[in-house]
């Protein structure tokens, strides 16, 4: 089937308290493997790309194989922008066949997030394509810049509350404890929070900075309105390691398509392990104190 939009698969996944997985996607391998984990569980999925790796990979490549993957796949693929950092990669991506996006305004006043927000909304949705922004400062490294997990600012739930009402955006991604990257010592995330900005806003939210929150912390942000979670590190490690691994065990090895197996074969397992985590929740009512 082509590329779909990420809207309904969220409001599914929002009215039958599950979760679907965004899996950060930084070349055909990893493409691949996600799509065969997705196939296997037959789950739907949503391939993200930051402005960074769109930069790496090449705007028409990464469109061009997202194409191809949805086309052979039996399960509903999403293309979506991670962390827009402008109009102009907006315009970009929609113009070029994304079906999904994010424009980050975090980093901005409120007011002036706002008002990036609802222009992109207003352009994004004359297109049929469904937004996502984000309130709040989430930690961690993202792109080029990177923020002390001590020094995010967690989003208020009234302030969430008029953002969403604002901007007219299809999903929220709020600050409460996640962080991108490496976590230096468990996370500590505001439950109770999320429940808060989940009820005052009724729109799926997106948890990100997924990659390293034990499994419990995932369950339980799903219980409390998460729709979508993000993950890239634990994508990137396992391929990592098994890359190097086998390259340590042989190495007189120079064929890619022997060598970049194992490490596919890698981040499918870890991708499917995420898949079934997301989906644990599936029919069961919403209770932060679960």
């Amino acid at each position: 089937m082509p590329l779909v939009t990420s809207k309904a698969m969220l409001e599914d996944a929002y009215r039958h308290h599950y979760a679907v997985v965004g899996f950060a996607i930084h070349n055909l391998e990893v493409m691949k493997a996600v799509t065969e984990a997705a196939e296997e569980l037959e789950a739907p999925v949503i391939f993200q790309t930051t402005p960074r790796t769109i930069h790496y990979v090449g705007l028409d490549y990464m469109v061009s194989m997202a194409k191809v993957a949805a086309q052979s796949a039996k399960v509903p693929i999403a293309l979506h922008l991670d962390h827009g950092d402008s109009m102009e990669t907006v315009v970009r991506c929609l113009r070029a066949g994304y079906t999904s996006l994010m424009i980050d305004g975090s980093h901005l006043p409120f007011e002036e997030n706002v008002a990036l927000v609802k222009r992109v909304v207003e352009i994004a949705h004359a297109v049929g394509v469904p937004v996502e922004a984000e309130l709040g400062t989430i930690g961690g490294a993202e792109e080029e810049g990177s923020i002390d997990e001590a020094e995010a600012a967690y989003t208020d739930p009234a302030l969430a509350e008029e953002f969403v009402a604002r901007t007219g955006i299809d999903f929220l991604a709020p600050a409460f404890g996640t962080a991108h990257g490496v976590y230096k010592g468990e996370p500590q995330l505001d439950f109770a929070r999320l429940q808060a900005i989940s009820r005052r806003v009724a729109i799926p939210l997106v948890m990100h900075g997924a990659s390293g929150v034990p499994d419990e912390g995932i369950r339980r942000s799903v219980q409390c309105g998460v729709s979508k979670v993000n993950i890239s590190t634990e994508l990137k490690l396992p391929f990592a390691e098994a890359l190097r691994d086998y390259l340590l065990a042989h190495p007189n090895e120079a064929d890619p398509r022997r060598y970049f197996l194992t490490a596919r074969e890698a981040v499918k397992q870890a991708a499917k392990r995420k898949i079934l985590l997301a989906q644990q929740s599936k029919g069961e009512a919403s209770d932060s104190s679960t």
